[in-house]
Parts: structure tokens; sequence; C-alpha cells
């Protein structure tokens, strides 16, 4: 046990006393026990300590993903560090923004990089580079003692920060949400237990693992349950489906279930051994919740989450599954729907902004006193930039983001209300509603569809189905078809380049 480190402490307890059982099966056949696993973990913590690494120091990793990364991050929480996963897709020059930032003491690279990063940690006083490949071999590999008889875990309370996560960067520049050993530890435990997880449960882990869905929703929870894991690079759907005859749960965005359901292997006795698929990191179609179901009998649990709070609510494990939200605050949490302005808490049905409290909760925008105090209410409440409605059975939907609100001739439009309307349309994949520049009425609403294989709809005829169920303020002056949304890493489309391309576009 590491009693004087929390968050080690918490991740670790399941599985002591069970060195032997099977923590993770590589797509190859090997394996890695608990024992070994953690035994790794120590010795990255102390290659760590080693390279100059003291409590409260930050450890960044731009890698791609390998158990040794696991490791890493496993050792960086044993030696006291806060650890920063970056996208393995970040150029240079927007590295050089959160090594400037985060101002690591170690950073983490891979080998092929090494000679253009090198330079660039340099430049941007980074003490001590390090590198770890695919293959789990690097300078850090070399660095790794022979054993760690002697190690012993720093002590970090549940106060002290544990990671570090940037968000997105959309409307800004990128702010590092600042995660405690707390806030990961509590989420854990309760995603633990709302979903179920024991000793006996095995995780297909699909998922990247620079961003909290793969690494903290995955990998903690599966720690904290001391279960064990399939690990793959990436996603492949054949794969994964061959997988479940020996899995039980599958984590995933929702364009993984969206290619699981184009394969004709897909049946309700491929699924037979696996009691749990859930989704998170971009709205999940209630089409694809219909379908998934229609075909294998099993609902998708969709829950919610972002990089400053980990996971807020879920849909229930025992219950109705309601496609199109995403479940109940989880236990501890409270979630409010308030009046952007003025704060005041808004009666169940009425759509405004989602604020959360609990232990999960970020503890601040690094080196950002001023922005953190404006995304906070005076009573602990933090305002999360989402709009959404309670129902009356504490069912949350998600609206979208309030910089996606629509002001169109001084009305308000919520772009989420239209998509659901045009993705209900017979023919229609999926849509995305954005505002774009107009003379008369500040913004106009403008429409995105993606089109189902084969399907032949125009503009005319969606904006005559518009008209019969929506008002006209709230009705798309243009609609164009793509092939494609745009979408990041994690399947969240990204309207902001939607707005980008059409901002000039003229509204009939």
């Amino acid at each position: 046990m590491y009693d004087s480190n929390y968050l080690a402490n918490h991740l670790r307890a399941a599985s002591v006393g069970r060195d032997d059982a099977l923590y993770a099966e590589m797509l190859d056949g090997t394996t890695l026990s608990y024992g070994e696993m953690f035994d790794a973990a120590e010795k990255n913590a102390s290659a760590l300590l080693i390279a100059g690494l003291k409590p409260g120091d930050c450890v960044a990793a731009q890698v791609e993903k390998s158990i040794e990364t696991i490791q890493l991050y496993l050792g960086t929480i044993l030696a006291g560090g806060i650890y920063l996963p970056l996208n393995i897709a970040y150029t240079p020059l927007e590295l050089e923004y959160f090594l400037k930032d985060a101002k690591p003491q170690i950073f983490v690279c891979d080998p092929t990089k090494l000679s253009i990063l090198q330079s660039l940690a340099n430049n941007t006083g980074v003490a001590t580079v390090l590198t770890l490949s695919a293959d789990g071999i690097g300078t850090l590999t070399d660095a790794l003692p022979a054993n760690n008889n002697n190690f012993k875990a720093v002590a970090r309370d549940e106060n002290d920060l544990a990671a570090f996560l940037y968000t997105s960067g959309t409307t800004g520049r990128s702010k590092g949400a600042m995660l405690s050993h707390a806030n990961l530890a509590s989420n854990a435990q309760s995603l633990k237990d709302c979903w179920r997880f024991s000793e006996r449960d095995v995780l297909i882990h699909a998922l990247p693992i620079f961003h909290t869905h793969g690494l903290f929703v995955a990998t903690n929870t599966t720690l904290c349950a001391g279960s064990s894991m399939i690990f793959m690079p990436r996603f492949n759907s054949d794969l994964i489906l061959s997988l479940m005859k020996k899995a039980t749960v599958l984590m995933g965005v929702p364009t993984f279930y969206v290619r699981l359901l184009e394969s004709t292997n897909l049946s309700r006795d491929t699924v037979a051994n696996m009691r749990l698929f859930i989704s998170g990191s971009a709205p999940l179609l209630a089409e694809t919740h219909k379908q998934w179901q229609a075909l294998t009998g099993t609902a998708i649990l969709e829950r919610y989450g972002m990089t400053e709070t980990n996971m807020n609510t879920s849909n229930p494990y025992d219950g109705e599954r309601r496609a199109g939200t995403v479940g109940m605050p989880l236990p501890g949490i409270e979630v409010r729907i308030t009046d952007q302005d003025t704060g005041k808490e808004l009666a169940q049905g009425e759509i405004g902004s989602i604020e959360v409290r609990g232990p999960n909760v970020f503890k601040g925008y690094w080196q950002m006193p001023e922005k953190t105090k404006e995304e906070f209410r005076e009573d602990g409440f933090f305002i999360t930039g989402d709009v959404g409605v309670m129902d009356n059975n504490n069912y949350l939907s998600i609206v979208g983001r309030s910089k996606d609100l629509i002001i169109s001739g001084g009305f308000n439009v919520y772009p989420k209300e239209v998509e659901l309307i045009l993705d209900d349309v017979e023919g229609v994949y999926e849509s995305a509603v954005i505002g774009v520049p107009h003379p008369d009425f500040g913004e106009g609403v403008l429409a995105v569809v993606v089109l189902e294989t084969g399907k032949n709809l125009n503009e005319s005829l969606l904006k005559a189905i518009l008209k019969e169920k929506i008002a006209d303020y709230k009705q798309p002056k243009n609609i164009y078809f793509v092939d494609e949304l745009p979408r990041n890493t994690m399947g969240k489309v990204l309207k902001n380049d939607l707005r980008n391309e059409h901002s000039a576009n003229f509204i009939n």
C-alpha cells in the first residue's frame, strides 16, 4: 500500500494481496500482473526522482499509447509529481505553448521526435528530456533501476495536485485545469460503484490516454476495482468484436458505436458476454442508441463529464438509460441549471447554464486566478459553459455549449433543438447547426447536414419540414450538405471550424 500517497493508495487498494492477478493483456498475447504493473510504476518513480523531480513538479508526456505510458503516469503520481499528458497530434509550435505554460521539470517524448523537441525543451526551460516509444523503448526505460527493494512513495495528500489537463482552447488560449489527488480518486471510486466494476471485469481499452476518458475514467476505474483490461493501441472495430467473447465492458466515444454498427458481425450473440457499453466525450445520437439496442438487445450507458470535472452524471446501471440524455448526477455531485447572467436557479424543464459542485471539480486554472474566479460562483459551483435542461426525474440533457448559442434578431436559438429535428428526418445521418454573421439579425442560423448513404434529400424539403416544427427565427437560412462533419480525436464536432468555414457565406 501507499498510505502516504492519496491517489496511489486508492488505485492500489483493490489489488493488494493479489499481485498475481491479471492487470492487462496486450494484443500480442503478453500479459502484465498487478504486481508487475506497480513494480514497473515504482521503477518509473525512482527514475523520475533520480532525474531531479521534486514534489509538485510537472512531468509532461507526448508519447504514443503503450502500457509503459500508464506506468509513467503512475510513476509520476508515486514520485509526488503532476502528470501532464499531451495529444500526440500537437505540433512543435503547439507544444511550445504547453511547455512554457506548465513549466515541466521533465518532458518525455517519442524518440523519433527527439531532434526537434530537445531544442524546443531547451528553449522553454525544461530541465530534462527523456524518450519513450510505442514499443516501450527509450532513455526513460534505460533509466529504470534494476529493483525497487527500498522504494517509498512520496507523500501527497488529497489536496495536492496530481495532473494538469489542458482545455481545447477553441475560444481563447488553452487553460490548464489543475486536478487534485482527491478529484481523481473520488471520481474513480464513484464510477466503480455506479457502474458495478469488480475484479471479475475485463475492459476493452481502445481509447487514447492523453485525455480524461482513456486515462482517468478507463484506467483509474479499472485500477480502483482491481479488474483487468485488454489493451489496444487504437480502435479497430473487427478486432473489438472478436474480443467481446472474453471481455465484459467497452468504453468508447460515439464514433466507436457507429463503426461497430456498420459491421455485419455485430449481433446479440457477439455481445453475449458483455455486461456494459459506455459512451462519452461527445453526444451520442439518439438514433445510434436506438439502433444499438435493437440490434444487440443492450442499451448504451451515456454519461457526461469534462476536462475540469471528470464525470458529473451518468445514466443508471439499473433503470432506464434514456437516449438523448446523460443521466443523473453521480453520488456526492450536485448539478443545477441556472440563468447564465444572474446565477439564479431555474425550475426543472427550463433551459439554462449547467453548474456543478462536488469532490470531482478541479482546483482552478493553472496561473490564471482571475479566469478561475470568473468560472466559479461564490457558493462553489463551477460554471461548466454547457447549456442543458433537467427533467422531472433528474435526467440531464445537454442542449449545447454557451458559446454555441445563437442570438438571431434578439432571440435565443439552441442548436441542439434544431439538430434533433433534422436528425429525426429519414435519410439524415447527422447535422450541426451554427450561427454565422447576418446583416439584419446579427447572427443567422445555418445547418450543415450529412445524409445517409444512398439518400437524396434537398434543402427545400428539409426547410419545409422545419417550418412545420419550429418558429421562424429558429429555422436555418441555409442548409449545406457535406460528406462528414469535422471532429476532434474524441469525436466532438468542431463547430468552431464550421463557423470559420461558413462565416463569409451569404445567407438568404
